[in-house]
């Protein structure tokens, strides 16, 4: 091989080279940005629907993590990297943004809660509140109150209601609502009180608590103030807050502020 052919070959091998390190002729989009969502345990299955209705309408990857606000709160405040907190109430909203961590300007309430009492066997006698002091009732599953708003609802209806004193004996504390909820399903509890759209579908009878019995259930979001996907984030909340995330919730059972 000559000189010519030589040095025409080196070149040739030089920007191939400098192609492949610039990427040359690659068409492959950059990455869809990734967002994390912290939702409370009692939007199991609207949070899935809202994450996939965001993802389908932007395009971004949605990571969802569910579980009781005050360990979800507990979480961010010691640094998990969320990039938006969906909570069962605003008291944590707040606290949170008394600590910085969040975004005064992204809080908004998204959504009212219902509590409901919910009896997997349709056969049994129980069809009021008032019957959970029967003893043919032996357990009554709750979410622990000082983990999640709908547990403490749970105890000021039962409160209020007369019934504390009769019943107190027969709750079986669970971390979350959803959890509060199996326990009923799986029959380790006669009723649970629990948060209405996760059962308003379920088998067996479902009776919505007076909200007069208990102090209001209001949902807050609010966006991670050291987010680096702080337009995300921000279109994320305004998805929820806006007419396609209000009907998915007010289709899954929450009413709307």
């Amino acid at each position: 091989m000559g000189y010519r052919e030589t040095m025409r070959g080196i070149l040739c091998l030089s920007v191939a080279s400098m192609c492949v390190l610039a990427g040359c002729g690659n068409d492959t989009p950059p990455p869809a940005p990734t967002l994390t969502v912290a939702a409370a345990a009692n939007l199991t299955g609207a949070a899935e629907e809202l994450d996939a209705a965001f993802e389908a309408q932007t395009r971004f990857n949605v990571t969802l993590s569910l579980g009781s606000t005050a360990q979800l709160a507990q979480q961010m405040a010691n640094g998990a990297p969320f990039d938006v907190l969906l909570a069962a109430d605003t008291e944590h909203i707040d606290k949170l943004i008394g600590k910085g961590k969040l975004r005064p300007d992204s809080r908004a309430v998204y959504a009212l809660g219902r509590l409901a009492l919910w009896i997997p066997d349709e056969t049994r006698p129980e069809k009021t509140l008032r019957d959970l002091a029967s003893p043919s009732v032996k357990f009554i599953a709750v979410a622990q109150p000082d983990l999640a708003p709908y547990g403490l609802a749970a105890i000021e209806a039962l409160k209020r209601s007369g019934l504390w004193d009769r019943v107190r004996t027969k709750l079986v504390y669970a971390n979350n609502i959803n959890m509060a909820r199996q326990l009923a399903a799986s029959g380790n509890a006669d009723a649970a009180l629990t948060a209405y759209p996760l059962v308003m579908n379920d088998r067996g009878r479902v009776i919505k608590i007076d909200s007069a019995l208990h102090g209001p259930l209001e949902q807050a979001v609010g966006v991670a103030s050291a987010t680096p996907s702080r337009s995300e984030a921000l279109a994320f909340r305004d998805f929820v807050l806006g007419p396609q995330g209000r009907a998915i919730l007010s289709r899954r059972g929450f009413e709307l502020p």
